[in-house]
């Protein structure tokens, strides 16, 4: 049985006539569409997926009342399919074919209260088809330093019984120092879900330590398809992962369903959803990514022609994603990569062996965004680096990588000149780790971290200037720019002549004194672009999370030293491909074993 329940209403100007998490008010006179993302029933997704081919909509109502019917195409075309009048207390179904729905599509209902006010008591959608697979999933949640967060989580699954309906085991994977153990209301949590609960704590293992605990802890135990897996930051809509699993145990092959994401702080804008790798220059990207976040305070579900078509993913983030266990047997787990790119990296394996990623509408939680952060001049651009050109040499199909190492060169040439020498230090170590083989993913995963954070203290430009009883200012005041975008940078030749000129610039003249005593222009962080800040000595930048400012000051030195490293170190990159390619694809089955895990926790423990 799908049986999936609406979760929210559409009539945001009237919150009052919200009654529960499953009933609302329509006032007399009114009209409420239950077209919105959470309850609005996805078909194409379950047309493409699954074998089911005839649903149920059963729609419980109280009050004289009109439910009207409605699909969508892939389009977003709407199309009215049925309509039935209701008096009293009413229980109304509606049968419903998935045979339409090929390239996208919704099906969804609206109420109309006549003269009187009418209450939707509950609706579901159901199938009278059994499910392909009926095993329950585990839940892996990996945290660091985050227990308030996962104590809400926690407590929001155990109110939720229709959710641990499916659930066998809550893995908490507590990698901190602020541990959830000891965090005001973890006894009482602990105690609502009993045995269901296993606190498991080790050491600082990244990401893809937590979830790969999490994943080996599944495997050991029996009568699990799956294990579903989640971050700590973020707020849990607990019917999303009952959907994921229900999706999963009635797909026609075992799959992975993935979650979308809203953003925690601006909680109607959908900031994932379908990601793909794009093949030449192996980076990541949402699907129509000049689209996001989209807004549902602006355009609701119905006015939103794009997300009624049907979108394949090439992975999904682990924020949220459901992987079967058939896949984990086959593919073992994630590779030791601490944080980015072990999800993508995975999903790409999965998909290779048959094992596709969707990523779900109507699944989804709430998560701390990016757009408050920055973390490709933080100590993670080591990881950033790292782990995309391991994954490139892994699973890309172009000879050399097509433009990864081409693109790669291109981010240090842009921290150079915008005077952040910090990451291209943090890079330099990346690639030199890459060339000295895949052994020392697993050497360095507990250590990797801390040492480029380390690093850190040897470039001023990474200190943020948060003292409230000085006020940094520059010389010129703060440079103001209409609004523009990361693409609204030069092109075609225009590029390459102002990419030459900074260079030669920053190469052959040296700053003046009076531009490193204090710094020579302001900028805010929205508009520090690449092609600005080079043409400055020296530039106070806002942080990225308006916490503090940075100083940017060009040292002559440091760049023309770590200009001479990244081209060589790309270089012999390129030159070696095809050597460590073999290398990295060799030595994957070891690196991702269960085996090679269970020694990296017990070595670490």
């Amino acid at each position: 049985m799908i049986d999936e329940k609406p979760v929210r209403v559409s009539n945001r100007a009237h919150l009052g006539n919200i009654l529960s998490r499953h009933s609302a008010r329509i006032v007399a006179g009114q009209r409420d569409s239950f077209g919105t993302y959470f309850n609005a029933f996805p078909a194409s997704y379950w047309q493409h997926w699954t074998s089911v081919r005839r649903i149920r909509l059963t729609v419980r109502t109280t009050g004289s009342a009109t439910i009207l019917v409605y699909r969508s195409n892939g389009s977003g075309v709407r199309q009215r399919v049925d309509t039935c009048e209701v008096v009293g207390d009413a229980e109304t179904s509606f049968d419903l074919a998935l045979t339409q729905y090929s390239d996208g599509g919704w099906i969804w209902f609206d109420i109309v209260a006549d003269s009187q006010t009418a209450v939707l008591e509950g609706a579901e959608w159901t199938t009278e088809q059994e499910p392909t697979r009926a095993g329950k999933a585990s839940l892996g949640i990996t945290t660091f330093n985050k227990p308030d967060y996962c104590i809400e989580t926690l407590r929001t699954l155990a109110a939720w019984p229709e959710a641990l309906e499916f659930v066998d085991r809550i893995f908490l994977i507590d990698q901190g120092t602020q541990l959830v153990a000891e965090q005001e209301g973890y006894a009482q949590v602990s105690d609502d879900l009993g045995d269901t609960l296993q606190l498991i704590h080790q050491p600082n293992l990244g990401g893809s330590g937590g979830f790969a605990r999490a994943m080996y802890e599944t495997l050991q135990r029996s009568g699990n398809d799956f294990v579903q897996l989640l971050d700590d930051d973020v707020r849990l809509e607990p019917e999303s992962l009952r959907r994921s699993i229900v999706f999963g145990q009635y797909a026609t092959d075992p799959l992975l369903v993935g979650g979308h994401m809203f953003d925690l702080l601006d909680r109607s804008k959908l900031h994932g959803w379908a990601e793909v790798v794009d093949e030449a220059p192996f980076m990541w990207r949402g699907l129509y990514q000049e689209k996001m976040p989209h807004d549902f305070g602006k355009s609701n579900l119905r006015q939103s022609t794009l997300l009624h078509m049907r979108m394949d993913a090439d992975y999904n983030g682990w924020w949220m994603c459901l992987i079967p266990l058939d896949a984990i047997r086959q593919l073992g787990l994630p590779l030791p990569a601490f944080i980015k790119w072990d999800d993508a990296e995975f999903c790409l394996r999965a998909s290779k062996a048959g094992f596709p990623t969707v990523s779900m509408p109507g699944v989804a939680l709430w998560h701390v965004s990016w757009v408050n952060k920055d973390d490709t001049i933080d100590w993670q651009a080591y990881f950033h680096a790292r782990n995309r050109i391991v994954a490139g040499l892994l699973h890309s199909n172009i000879p050399r990588g097509g433009r990864l190492l081409t693109h790669s060169r291109r981010v240090d040439l842009k921290h150079l000149m915008m005077m952040q020498y910090y990451p291209v230090a943090l890079r330099a170590r990346a690639l030199r780790d890459v060339l000295s083989g895949p052994e020392h993913m697993r050497q360095n995963l507990l250590t990797a971290m801390p040492s480029a954070r380390a690093l850190a203290a040897k470039f001023p430009e990474t200190t943020v200037h948060r003292d409230p009883s000085t006020v940094l200012r520059s010389r010129h005041g703060r440079q103001v720019f209409e609004p523009q975008k990361p693409t609204d940078g030069p092109s075609g030749l225009r590029l390459r002549w102002f990419t030459l000129s900074a260079l030669l610039s920053h190469w052959l003249r040296g700053p003046s004194a009076s531009n490193i005593d204090q710094p020579q222009v302001e900028f805010g962080k929205e508009d520090a672009y690449w092609w600005r800040v080079p043409h400055f000595d020296s530039a106070l930048v806002s942080a990225a999370d308006g916490s503090g400012k940075n100083v940017y000051t060009r040292d002559r030195a440091k760049y023309r030293s770590m200009l001479r490293e990244t081209m060589r170190l790309h270089a012999e990159l390129k030159r070696r491909w095809p050597e460590l390619q073999e290398q990295y694809r060799h030595a994957l089955p070891e690196l991702v074993s269960p085996q090679s895990w269970q020694q990296i926790f017990e070595e670490k423990a």
